[in-house]
């Protein structure tokens, strides 16, 4: 979980008040953090009050990646806030904290692998893209992704070793060297991340050649198969995103390992430009560009509904 545990500061200190530094940072994640809420409660409600996309498997592939970026971004920040203000949690918090971040981390990028299959079913296939992707089989298909995506952290917990020789209610302070406390825990969380990317990566590219090669053998519809093509190409730039934050546990070793006296607040800069700010822009940029519903949704913000005629 070395991409999520971002913990870095020293934490032998004992005081428990916040330095003006650290106030600083956390005014700068807070702000951020809403802006993000309020965009995805506003995309969460078009999603649901609009009859035409919560039918729809792509849009329910999508809303259900809004959901889990939340959920991943909720629970990092609760860490950091937590390990800023010095707070000691207990043991069982601290890995049920890092299991629900580490979790919905993994969940995206295989939410992205499947958004791009589902476009090259509907190009490549469109007689069985309706049968093929129906609403009721993406549930399960969302089911099937957070059960994948815990078998990383159990491989991580078996590799810890039995939770019965630990105090599991004894105060500790979530960060990175409290969830990998060994070489082969960093080894399979870094396998574990890499193979998970690297088949999302070949889904990816795999979808949109196909569908570059279809634009070139049909005559017809080929604004569908264009528009379809820009898509996946957006699910690599969201997917280039997420592997930004899989990049930080080596640039924050690089980080660590320098004997400079600013380097924690390099840190920050460091874990907010490759954790939070990706997953900040990941959904916005998807559901600004789709014009479906980004129709939807301007007609839920107070500023354009009173503009828009009734069709």
């Amino acid at each position: 979980m070395d991409n999520l545990t971002f913990l870095h500061e020293n934490a032998t200190q004992p005081d428990f008040t916040l330095t003006a530094v650290t106030v600083f940072k956390i005014c700068v994640i807070i702000p951020f953090f809403c802006i993000f809420m309020c965009s995805i409660i506003l995309m969460l409600y078009t999603f649901y009050s609009q009859r035409q996309l919560w039918q729809s498997g792509r849009y329910v592939l999508f809303a259900h990646m809004l959901v889990s970026d939340t959920i991943h971004l909720l629970s990092s920040i609760v860490l950091f806030l937590l390990f800023k203000a010095n707070v000691q949690i207990p043991f069982v918090y601290c890995q049920l904290l890092i299991f629900i971040s580490s979790v919905s981390y993994m969940v995206t990028p295989i939410n992205l692998a499947t958004m791009s299959l589902e476009r090259y079913i509907a190009i490549c296939n469109p007689l069985r893209h309706a049968e093929i992707c129906r609403v009721e089989r993406g549930w399960i298909v969302i089911l099937m992704f957070w059960i994948v995506s815990c078998v990383p952290f159990i491989a991580h917990i078996s590799l810890e070793g039995p939770l019965a020789d630990k105090d599991i209610y004894s105060g500790t302070l979530c960060r990175k060297q409290s969830a990998n406390s060994s070489p082969s825990q960093k080894l399979a969380n870094v396998v574990s991340s890499g193979l998970c990317f690297a088949v999302v990566a070949t889904i990816v590219l795999y979808t949109y050649v196909r569908i570059l090669l279809e634009t070139r053998k049909v005559r017809a519809d080929k604004a569908s198969a264009r528009k379809a093509l820009k898509t996946v190409l957006l699910h690599g730039i969201q997917l280039g995103l997420c592997m930004l934050s899989f990049t930080y546990p080596v640039t924050e070793d690089i980080i660590q390992r320098q004997d400079i006296w600013f380097k924690d607040h390099i840190g920050f800069l460091n874990y907010f430009s490759f954790m939070l700010l990706p997953r900040f822009l990941s959904p916005l940029i998807y559901g600004v560009r789709d014009e479906t519903f980004k129709k939807h949704m301007k007609r839920n913000l107070p500023c354009y509904s009173s503009k828009i005629t009734p069709e």
